[in-house]
C-alpha cells in the first residue's frame, strides 16, 4: 500500500512548489464524484455543495502560498567550523509581511547545508521574527558556497504541500577534523618522543644525566652510567632556543593517492592543532605557503589553508633553510625529495609517506566499508 501511494504520489508531483496530498486527492475524488451526481440528478444543493468545496479548495491555495511569501532566512554560524565535529548554530526566520502571520512552517536542508534536522514553527507573527537553536554538522572539509533550504507547508487543510526554496549565497569554510583519527594519537605520541629526544641534544653546553624516557632516542644514552646504576640513563644539553616544529605538505600527489592526501591533511590539522594548543611554535609550508604561528599568523591560518588545498601536480617539495627546527613531512613520493634537496637521514626530519601507519589504516577500513557496502 505504501509503495502504491508512493507511485501515485510521485505522478502527482506538480514540480518544486506544490504537491498533492493523500488528502487533497481524496477531497479532488469527491468533488469530481459530487460533480458528476450533481450534473446526472440535476440538484441544486449538489451544485451548491460543489461550489463551496471548489471554493474551499482554491481558498486552501491561496492561503498556503500566502503562508510562505514574505520569509526571509537568516543562518548564523560559528566563526570556525570543524568538519566531524557537532556544532550549534542559530535559524532565523523572518516574516517580512506586516500583519498577516505565517502557519505551520516546516524548514528543512537540501543538499550540504549542515542542517541534519528539520525544523517546525507553528506560526510566525508577521513584522516578527524567529529564532531557534540548531544543532550543525559537516562531513567533509572544503568550501560551501551554495546553502539551500526549503519552506514547506501544508497550511491550512492540508490539501497540497506547497514549497519553496531559499539559497543562501555565503561561503561556509569547514576546516579539516582536528580529532584525533585511528593513528594520528600514536604519531603524536612518537613525534613528541623524537622531537623532546632531538631538542635536549641539540644543544653543545652538557646540563646533566638523567634516567631514559619512552619514546626517546637512544643517540644519547651514557652507557657508563647506565651499567653503574643499572638503569638506562641519557646526556642532557641545555636548550639553545624554543621548540619550534615545522609541517610540510607535499600537494604534488596524482589522482590515484587523493585518498592518502585527504588522510594527510587530516593528520596536519590535528597535528597542528594539538601542538599549538600545546604552546608550540609552528611553521606549515606547502608548494604554495608558508605560515609562522604564532609570529606571522594563528593556528586557524593554516587551519583554512588545508581546508581548502587540493592536489596538483608542479614542483617538488622544497627543502627547508631554517635545521634548527624538527621537520615532519607528508609526501606520497620520498624519492623525489632529495632531488629537491632533502637529507630524509636526518636526526630531525620524519617522513609520513604512504606505508606509514597512520596513513595506511584509513585506507583499509575505507575498503571494508566499501565491501559491506557491496
Amino acid at each position: 500500500m505504501a509503495s502504491l501511494w508512493s507511485r501515485i504520489a510521485s505522478a502527482l508531483d506538480l514540480g518544486a512548489r506544490q504537491q498533492i496530498t493523500r488528502t487533497g486527492l481524496l477531497f479532488t475524488a469527491t468533488c469530481l464524484l459530487i460533480a458528476l451526481t450533481a450534473f446526472a440528478s440535476a440538484n441544486n444543493l449538489l451544485f451548491l455543495l460543489l461550489a463551496a468545496m471548489l471554493a474551499t479548495l482554491m481558498i486552501s491555495g491561496l492561503v498556503s502560498r500566502l503562508a510562505l511569501s514574505g520569509l526571509e532566512l537568516e543562518f548564523a554560524l560559528p566563526e570556525h567550523i570543524a568538519a566531524g565535529r557537532k556544532l550549534s548554530g542559530r535559524i532565523i526566520v523572518r516574516n517580512l509581511k506586516s500583519w498577516m502571520p505565517s502557519f505551520s512552517i516546516h524548514l528543512t536542508a537540501q543538499g550540504d547545508s549542515g542542517l541534519r534536522s528539520p525544523l517546525y514553527f507553528t506560526v510566525i507573527p508577521g513584522g516578527a521574527a524567529v529564532e531557534e537553536p540548531v544543532e550543525l554538522y559537516f562531513d567533509k572539509r572544503g568550501s560551501y558556497r551554495e546553502n539551500s533550504f526549503r519552506f514547506a507547508t501544508r497550511h491550512p487543510f492540508g490539501f497540497t504541500e506547497r514549497r519553496t526554496s531559499v539559497m543562501l549565497r555565503r561561503e561556509i569554510v569547514v576546516y579539516p577534523s582536528i580529532d584525533p583519527q585511528p593513528g594520528f594519537e600514536e604519531l603524536f605520541i612518537s613525534l613528541r618522543g623524537d622531537i623532546d629526544s632531538w631538542f635536549r641534544g641539540h644543544g653543545h653546553d652538557f646540563y646533566r644525566i638523567r634516567p631514559y624516557e619512552a619514546m626517546e632516542s637512544a643517540r644519547h644514552v651514557d652507557w657508563k652510567a647506565t651499567a653503574h646504576t643499572r638503569e638506562l640513563q641519557v646526556r642532557e644539553f641545555a636548550h639553545e632556543q624554543e621548540q619550534a616544529v615545522a609541517l610540510f605538505l607535499d600537494i604534488a600527489i596524482p589522482e590515484a593517492n587523493a585518498a592518502w592526501f585527504e588522510r594527510a591533511v587530516d593528520c596536519c590539522a590535528y597535528l597542528a592543532w594539538t601542538m599549538s594548543r600545546r604552546g608550540a611554535n609552528l611553521r606549515f609550508v606547502s608548494q604554495d605557503v608558508e605560515f609562522r604561528c604564532p609570529e606571522e599568523t594563528d593556528v586557524y591560518a593554516i587551519l583554512k589553508y588545508l581546508a581548502l588545498v587540493f592536489p596538483r601536480q608542479g614542483k617538488s617539495l622544497a627543502a627547508p633553510h631554517d635545521q634548527d627546527m624538527f621537520q615532519v613531512v607528508f609526501s606520497d613520493s620520498p624519492e623525489r625529495l632529495p632531488a629537491a634537496g632533502w637529507n630524509l637521514d636526518e636526526s630531525n626530519v620524519r617522513l609520513v609517506g604512504l606505508d606509514h601507519a597512520a596513513m595506511a589504516e584509513r585506507t583499509e577500513s575505507a575498503g571494508n566499508d566499501g565491501n559491506s557496502k557491496d
